[in-house]
Protein backbone atom coordinates (compact mmCIF):
# COMPACT_ATOMS: atom_id res chain seq x y z
CA UNK A 1 0.00 0.00 0.00
CA UNK A 2 1.89 3.05 -1.27
CA UNK A 3 1.06 6.57 -0.20
CA UNK A 4 2.39 10.02 0.64
CA UNK A 5 2.24 12.04 3.84
CA UNK A 6 3.56 15.41 5.00
CA UNK A 7 4.23 16.60 8.55
CA UNK A 8 3.49 20.04 9.99
CA UNK A 9 5.30 20.35 13.31
CA UNK A 10 8.66 18.74 14.05
CA UNK A 11 8.48 18.63 17.83
CA UNK A 12 8.56 15.82 20.37
CA UNK A 13 5.61 13.80 19.04
CA UNK A 14 6.79 14.07 15.42
CA UNK A 15 9.71 11.78 16.23
CA UNK A 16 7.26 9.15 17.52
CA UNK A 17 5.38 9.37 14.22
CA UNK A 18 8.58 9.07 12.20
CA UNK A 19 9.67 5.96 14.16
CA UNK A 20 6.33 4.41 13.26
CA UNK A 21 6.28 5.57 9.64
CA UNK A 22 9.63 3.86 9.11
CA UNK A 23 7.76 0.57 9.56
CA UNK A 24 6.07 1.32 6.20
CA UNK A 25 8.82 1.81 3.58
CA UNK A 26 6.18 2.10 0.87
CA UNK A 27 4.92 5.35 2.43
CA UNK A 28 6.83 8.49 1.44
CA UNK A 29 7.24 11.52 3.71
CA UNK A 30 7.23 14.20 1.00
CA UNK A 31 7.84 17.28 3.15
CA UNK A 32 8.01 18.55 6.73
CA UNK A 33 7.68 22.05 8.16
CA UNK A 34 8.10 23.67 11.56
CA UNK A 35 7.85 27.37 12.31
CA UNK A 36 11.06 27.02 14.36
CA UNK A 37 13.77 26.79 11.69
CA UNK A 38 16.31 25.32 14.09
CA UNK A 39 13.94 22.58 15.24
CA UNK A 40 13.08 21.78 11.61
CA UNK A 41 16.76 21.58 10.68
CA UNK A 42 17.50 19.14 13.51
CA UNK A 43 14.53 16.98 12.56
CA UNK A 44 15.47 16.97 8.86
CA UNK A 45 19.06 16.07 9.64
CA UNK A 46 18.08 13.22 11.95
CA UNK A 47 15.44 11.62 9.71
CA UNK A 48 16.77 12.50 6.25
CA UNK A 49 13.52 14.09 5.05
CA UNK A 50 12.85 17.25 3.04
CA UNK A 51 12.10 20.45 4.93
CA UNK A 52 10.24 23.43 3.47
CA UNK A 53 10.16 26.97 4.80
CA UNK A 54 6.41 27.53 5.12
CA UNK A 55 3.05 25.81 5.35
CA UNK A 56 2.20 27.25 1.94
CA UNK A 57 5.31 25.63 0.46
CA UNK A 58 4.36 22.30 2.01
CA UNK A 59 0.85 22.50 0.58
CA UNK A 60 2.36 23.32 -2.78
CA UNK A 61 4.13 19.96 -3.12
CA UNK A 62 1.08 17.87 -2.24
CA UNK A 63 -1.03 15.78 -4.60
CA UNK A 64 -4.68 14.74 -4.30
CA UNK A 65 -4.96 11.94 -1.75
CA UNK A 66 -1.91 12.93 0.29
CA UNK A 67 -2.42 13.05 4.06
CA UNK A 68 -1.13 15.92 6.18
CA UNK A 69 -0.19 15.14 9.77
CA UNK A 70 -0.94 18.16 11.96
CA UNK A 71 1.58 17.72 14.79
CA UNK A 72 1.73 21.36 15.89
CA UNK A 73 1.07 22.49 19.44
CA UNK A 74 -2.63 22.30 20.41
CA UNK A 75 -3.23 26.05 20.16
CA UNK A 76 -2.31 25.87 16.46
CA UNK A 77 -4.33 22.77 15.56
CA UNK A 78 -7.46 24.55 14.33
CA UNK A 79 -5.60 27.12 12.19
CA UNK A 80 -3.34 24.57 10.53
CA UNK A 81 -6.11 22.02 9.93
CA UNK A 82 -8.31 24.69 8.33
CA UNK A 83 -5.54 25.73 5.96
CA UNK A 84 -4.94 22.13 4.90
CA UNK A 85 -8.63 21.38 4.38
CA UNK A 86 -9.15 24.58 2.40
CA UNK A 87 -6.26 23.48 0.18
CA UNK A 88 -8.16 20.24 -0.51
CA UNK A 89 -6.19 17.70 1.53
CA UNK A 90 -7.00 15.16 4.24
CA UNK A 91 -5.86 15.86 7.82
CA UNK A 92 -4.71 13.58 10.60
CA UNK A 93 -4.49 15.79 13.69
CA UNK A 94 -2.79 15.10 17.00
CA UNK A 95 -5.03 15.34 20.02
CA UNK A 96 -6.78 17.40 21.12
CA UNK A 97 -8.23 18.12 17.70
CA UNK A 98 -9.08 21.66 18.88
CA UNK A 99 -9.41 23.46 22.20
CA UNK A 100 -12.93 24.64 21.37
CA UNK A 101 -15.98 22.64 20.31
CA UNK A 102 -17.29 25.31 17.93
CA UNK A 103 -13.96 25.21 16.08
CA UNK A 104 -14.09 21.42 15.94
CA UNK A 105 -17.63 21.51 14.55
CA UNK A 106 -16.65 24.09 11.92
CA UNK A 107 -13.69 21.97 10.79
CA UNK A 108 -15.87 18.87 10.69
CA UNK A 109 -18.43 20.70 8.55
CA UNK A 110 -15.71 22.02 6.23
CA UNK A 111 -14.27 18.54 5.74
CA UNK A 112 -17.69 17.04 5.07
CA UNK A 113 -18.52 19.78 2.56
CA UNK A 114 -15.23 19.20 0.72
CA UNK A 115 -15.44 15.40 0.79
CA UNK A 116 -12.33 15.24 2.97
CA UNK A 117 -11.30 13.47 6.17
CA UNK A 118 -10.43 15.45 9.29
CA UNK A 119 -9.50 12.75 11.78
CA UNK A 120 -7.70 12.85 15.08
CA UNK A 121 -5.48 10.82 17.35
CA UNK A 122 -5.23 8.56 19.20
CA UNK A 123 -4.54 5.89 16.59
CA UNK A 124 -4.15 3.27 19.33
CA UNK A 125 -7.83 2.49 18.87
CA UNK A 126 -6.74 0.76 15.64
CA UNK A 127 -4.05 -1.19 17.48
CA UNK A 128 -4.04 -4.88 18.27
CA UNK A 129 -5.07 -4.68 21.92
CA UNK A 130 -7.97 -2.31 21.23
CA UNK A 131 -9.24 -4.38 18.31
CA UNK A 132 -9.02 -7.68 20.19
CA UNK A 133 -10.97 -6.09 23.04
CA UNK A 134 -13.53 -4.68 20.59
CA UNK A 135 -14.01 -8.09 18.96
CA UNK A 136 -14.39 -9.77 22.37
CA UNK A 137 -17.20 -7.37 23.33
CA UNK A 138 -18.90 -7.86 19.97
CA UNK A 139 -18.73 -11.64 20.34
CA UNK A 140 -20.21 -11.49 23.84
CA UNK A 141 -17.23 -13.05 25.58
CA UNK A 142 -18.15 -11.34 28.87
CA UNK A 143 -21.88 -11.43 28.23
CA UNK A 144 -23.83 -8.20 28.27
CA UNK A 145 -21.60 -5.33 29.36
CA UNK A 146 -22.87 -3.28 32.29
CA UNK A 147 -19.97 -1.18 33.58
CA UNK A 148 -16.48 0.00 32.58
CA UNK A 149 -13.67 1.13 34.89
CA UNK A 150 -10.80 3.00 33.24
CA UNK A 151 -7.69 4.72 34.57
CA UNK A 152 -5.39 7.16 32.79
CA UNK A 153 -3.07 8.19 35.62
CA UNK A 154 0.54 9.00 34.69
CA UNK A 155 2.27 9.35 38.04
CA UNK A 156 3.34 12.53 39.86
CA UNK A 157 4.63 14.25 36.72
CA UNK A 158 5.40 17.64 38.38
CA UNK A 159 8.17 15.86 40.32
CA UNK A 160 9.48 13.86 37.33
CA UNK A 161 12.76 14.89 35.62
CA UNK A 162 10.79 16.05 32.58
CA UNK A 163 13.24 18.86 31.81
CA UNK A 164 15.68 16.14 30.73
CA UNK A 165 13.21 14.32 28.48
CA UNK A 166 14.11 14.58 24.80
CA UNK A 167 12.92 12.98 21.59
CA UNK A 168 15.20 11.15 19.19
CA UNK A 169 16.02 14.27 17.18
CA UNK A 170 16.57 16.33 20.33
CA UNK A 171 13.19 18.03 20.87
CA UNK A 172 12.42 18.69 24.55
CA UNK A 173 9.24 17.29 26.05
CA UNK A 174 6.75 20.19 25.63
CA UNK A 175 6.16 20.73 29.35
CA UNK A 176 4.65 24.21 28.97
CA UNK A 177 2.04 22.99 26.48
CA UNK A 178 1.34 19.79 28.44
CA UNK A 179 0.70 21.64 31.69
CA UNK A 180 -1.21 24.51 30.03
CA UNK A 181 -3.50 22.24 28.00
CA UNK A 182 -3.97 19.76 30.83
CA UNK A 183 -3.72 16.00 31.13
CA UNK A 184 -7.38 15.37 30.30
CA UNK A 185 -7.22 16.95 26.84
CA UNK A 186 -3.82 15.36 26.26
CA UNK A 187 -4.53 11.83 27.51
CA UNK A 188 -8.19 11.00 28.25
CA UNK A 189 -8.76 10.34 24.56
CA UNK A 190 -6.62 7.21 24.77
CA UNK A 191 -9.46 5.58 26.71
CA UNK A 192 -12.48 7.51 25.41
CA UNK A 193 -11.64 6.67 21.78
CA UNK A 194 -11.59 2.95 22.63
CA UNK A 195 -14.92 3.17 24.46
CA UNK A 196 -16.60 5.09 21.63
CA UNK A 197 -15.29 2.55 19.13
CA UNK A 198 -16.64 -0.32 21.22
CA UNK A 199 -19.94 1.09 22.50
CA UNK A 200 -20.77 4.01 20.21
CA UNK A 201 -22.27 7.32 21.18
CA UNK A 202 -21.89 8.80 24.66
CA UNK A 203 -25.09 10.63 25.48
CA UNK A 204 -24.18 12.22 28.82
CA UNK A 205 -21.00 13.19 30.66
CA UNK A 206 -20.89 13.94 34.39
CA UNK A 207 -17.45 15.27 35.26
CA UNK A 208 -15.38 17.12 37.83
CA UNK A 209 -11.85 18.43 37.33
CA UNK A 210 -9.36 20.42 39.37
CA UNK A 211 -5.78 21.51 39.65
CA UNK A 212 -4.46 19.94 42.84
CA UNK A 213 -0.77 20.76 42.22
CA UNK A 214 -0.87 24.51 41.47
CA UNK A 215 2.92 24.76 41.72
CA UNK A 216 3.18 23.99 37.99
CA UNK A 217 1.70 27.46 37.40
CA UNK A 218 -0.25 26.28 34.37
CA UNK A 219 -3.80 26.67 35.65
CA UNK A 220 -5.24 23.69 33.74
CA UNK A 221 -6.76 20.76 35.62
CA UNK A 222 -4.27 18.04 36.51
CA UNK A 223 -6.96 15.56 37.58
CA UNK A 224 -10.44 14.74 36.30
CA UNK A 225 -13.05 12.15 37.15
CA UNK A 226 -15.90 11.42 34.75
CA UNK A 227 -18.91 9.16 34.44
CA UNK A 228 -19.89 8.43 30.84
CA UNK A 229 -23.34 7.20 29.86
CA UNK A 230 -23.63 5.35 26.55
CA UNK A 231 -26.62 5.16 24.24
CA UNK A 232 -26.76 1.38 24.72
CA UNK A 233 -27.09 1.65 28.50
CA UNK A 234 -23.49 0.99 29.56
CA UNK A 235 -21.78 3.29 32.07
CA UNK A 236 -18.06 4.04 32.44
CA UNK A 237 -16.00 5.67 35.17
CA UNK A 238 -12.78 7.31 33.97
CA UNK A 239 -10.04 8.92 36.05
CA UNK A 240 -7.25 10.97 34.46
CA UNK A 241 -4.37 12.65 36.26
CA UNK A 242 -0.69 13.52 36.36
CA UNK A 243 -0.72 13.09 40.15
CA UNK A 244 -1.88 9.56 41.02
CA UNK A 245 0.51 6.59 40.59
CA UNK A 246 0.86 5.27 37.04
CA UNK A 247 -2.20 3.18 36.17
CA UNK A 248 -3.50 2.61 32.63
CA UNK A 249 -5.88 -0.26 33.30
CA UNK A 250 -9.16 -0.81 31.48
CA UNK A 251 -11.78 -3.24 32.79
CA UNK A 252 -15.05 -4.08 31.05
CA UNK A 253 -17.52 -5.79 33.37
CA UNK A 254 -20.21 -8.04 31.95
CA UNK A 255 -22.71 -10.64 33.10
CA UNK A 256 -20.26 -13.52 32.62
CA UNK A 257 -17.06 -11.90 33.87
CA UNK A 258 -14.49 -9.18 33.24
CA UNK A 259 -12.46 -8.27 30.15
CA UNK A 260 -9.34 -6.33 30.99
CA UNK A 261 -5.87 -5.19 30.16
CA UNK A 262 -3.19 -3.43 32.17
CA UNK A 263 -1.74 -0.92 29.71
CA UNK A 264 -3.69 0.93 27.04
CA UNK A 265 -0.44 2.54 25.83
CA UNK A 266 0.80 -0.83 24.60
CA UNK A 267 -0.54 -2.02 21.23
CA UNK A 268 0.45 -5.57 22.18
CA UNK A 269 -0.98 -5.55 25.72
CA UNK A 270 -2.53 -8.84 26.80
CA UNK A 271 -6.33 -8.76 26.74
CA UNK A 272 -7.68 -11.28 29.23
CA UNK A 273 -11.09 -12.64 30.22
CA UNK A 274 -11.68 -13.37 33.90
CA UNK A 275 -14.64 -15.72 34.15
CA UNK A 276 -17.05 -15.24 37.05
CA UNK A 277 -18.05 -18.30 39.06
CA UNK A 278 -19.10 -19.47 42.52
CA UNK A 279 -16.87 -21.47 44.83
CA UNK A 280 -18.80 -22.97 47.73
CA UNK A 281 -20.94 -19.95 48.61
CA UNK A 282 -18.57 -17.27 47.37
CA UNK A 283 -18.88 -15.33 44.10
CA UNK A 284 -15.53 -14.50 42.47
CA UNK A 285 -13.69 -13.86 39.22
CA UNK A 286 -11.01 -16.27 38.09
CA UNK A 287 -7.62 -15.14 39.47
CA UNK A 288 -5.89 -15.97 36.19
CA UNK A 289 -7.56 -14.68 33.05
CA UNK A 290 -7.69 -16.43 29.70
CA UNK A 291 -5.71 -14.46 27.15
CA UNK A 292 -7.57 -13.49 23.99
CA UNK A 293 -5.50 -13.20 20.84
CA UNK A 294 -5.94 -11.80 17.35
CA UNK A 295 -7.04 -14.35 14.77
CA UNK A 296 -4.28 -13.35 12.37
CA UNK A 297 -1.38 -10.92 11.82
CA UNK A 298 -2.38 -7.44 12.92
CA UNK A 299 0.03 -4.57 12.21
CA UNK A 300 3.72 -3.72 12.63
CA UNK A 301 4.73 -2.95 16.21
CA UNK A 302 6.82 0.13 16.89
CA UNK A 303 8.33 -1.16 20.11
CA UNK A 304 8.56 0.74 23.37
CA UNK A 305 9.92 4.28 23.49
CA UNK A 306 9.59 6.05 26.82
CA UNK A 307 6.26 5.27 28.46
CA UNK A 308 4.49 4.02 25.33
CA UNK A 309 4.65 1.04 22.98
CA UNK A 310 2.40 2.37 20.25
CA UNK A 311 2.48 2.56 16.47
CA UNK A 312 1.63 6.26 16.01
CA UNK A 313 1.31 5.86 12.24
CA UNK A 314 -1.77 3.60 12.38
CA UNK A 315 -4.14 6.54 11.76
CA UNK A 316 -2.48 7.98 8.66
CA UNK A 317 -1.83 4.45 7.34
CA UNK A 318 -5.55 3.65 7.75
CA UNK A 319 -6.42 6.77 5.74
CA UNK A 320 -4.06 5.77 2.93
CA UNK A 321 -5.36 2.19 2.97
CA UNK A 322 -8.96 3.37 2.85
CA UNK A 323 -8.23 5.41 -0.27
CA UNK A 324 -6.43 2.51 -1.94
CA UNK A 325 -9.34 0.16 -1.15
CA UNK A 326 -12.10 2.62 -2.06
CA UNK A 327 -13.70 2.70 1.38
CA UNK A 328 -14.15 5.05 4.33
CA UNK A 329 -11.59 5.03 7.15
CA UNK A 330 -12.61 3.10 10.25
CA UNK A 331 -12.11 6.28 12.27
CA UNK A 332 -14.65 8.74 10.87
CA UNK A 333 -15.11 12.51 10.87
CA UNK A 334 -18.08 12.00 13.18
CA UNK A 335 -16.06 9.87 15.60
CA UNK A 336 -13.29 12.48 15.79
CA UNK A 337 -15.81 15.24 16.51
CA UNK A 338 -17.66 13.19 19.13
CA UNK A 339 -14.38 12.32 20.85
CA UNK A 340 -13.51 16.02 20.98
CA UNK A 341 -16.85 16.99 22.53
CA UNK A 342 -16.63 14.28 25.20
CA UNK A 343 -13.04 15.04 26.19
CA UNK A 344 -13.70 18.78 26.35
CA UNK A 345 -16.66 18.11 28.66
CA UNK A 346 -14.48 16.00 30.95
CA UNK A 347 -11.70 18.61 30.95
CA UNK A 348 -14.08 21.44 31.81
CA UNK A 349 -15.52 19.39 34.68
CA UNK A 350 -18.73 21.40 34.89
CA UNK A 351 -20.98 18.61 36.15
CA UNK A 352 -23.62 16.99 33.95
CA UNK A 353 -23.71 17.73 30.24
CA UNK A 354 -25.70 16.20 27.40
CA UNK A 355 -23.69 15.48 24.25
CA UNK A 356 -24.86 17.05 20.99
CA UNK A 357 -22.70 15.06 18.58
CA UNK A 358 -23.00 11.40 17.73
CA UNK A 359 -21.20 8.60 15.92
CA UNK A 360 -21.55 4.89 15.27
CA UNK A 361 -19.41 2.23 16.92
CA UNK A 362 -16.51 0.74 14.97
CA UNK A 363 -16.47 -2.70 13.44
CA UNK A 364 -13.47 -4.77 14.56
CA UNK A 365 -10.65 -5.44 12.12
CA UNK A 366 -10.93 -8.72 10.24
CA UNK A 367 -7.75 -10.00 11.88
CA UNK A 368 -9.16 -9.31 15.38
Amino acid sequence: MAGRVALVGCGFVADLYMRSLRLYPEVQVVAVHDRDAGRQAAFVAHWGVTGVNSLEALLGVLRPGDVVLNLTNPASHAEVSRAVLEAGHHVWCEKPMTLDLAQAQALHDLAEARGLWHLSAPASVLGEAAQVLLAAVRHGVAGRVRLIYAEMDDGYIPQAPYRRWQSESGAPWPAADEFAVGCTLEHAGYVVAWLIAIFGRITRVVAASAQVVPETGAGAPDVSVAVLFFEGGEMARLTCSIVAPHDHRLRIIGDRGVLGLREVWDNAAAVRFYRRFTLRRRLMEAPFGRRLRARGPSHPKAGRWGAAAMNFALGPIEMLAAQAEGRAPRITNAMALHLTEVVLAIHEGAGAREMATRCDPMEPAQWA
